[in-house]
């Protein structure tokens, strides 16, 4: 599966990003930690692709269905 972007799949906070742009990702790849509710969820890659773009940052609070990466 050929990755487009990724979204926020809840609202939350970001505490690692764990690519950085022009970075290869396979499935199962970790790319970064949001903590909601006060759990850390680590969102790992479910395709392949090459980060093209970090649209967020550290500590950023982010809303559920929000562009976090895109890919190439």
């Amino acid at each position: 599966k050929k990755l487009k972007e990724l979204n926020s799949p809840m609202p939350g906070r970001i505490l690692t990003i764990q690519v950085q742009e022009g970075d290869i990702i396979k499935v199962g790849d970790p790319i970064l930690s949001l903590e909601a509710m006060k759990m850390e969820n680590v969102l790992k890659s479910d395709g392949e692709g090459i980060v093209k773009r970090i649209a967020i940052s550290t500590e950023q609070i982010v809303d559920k269905g929000q562009l976090l990466i895109e890919f190439e």
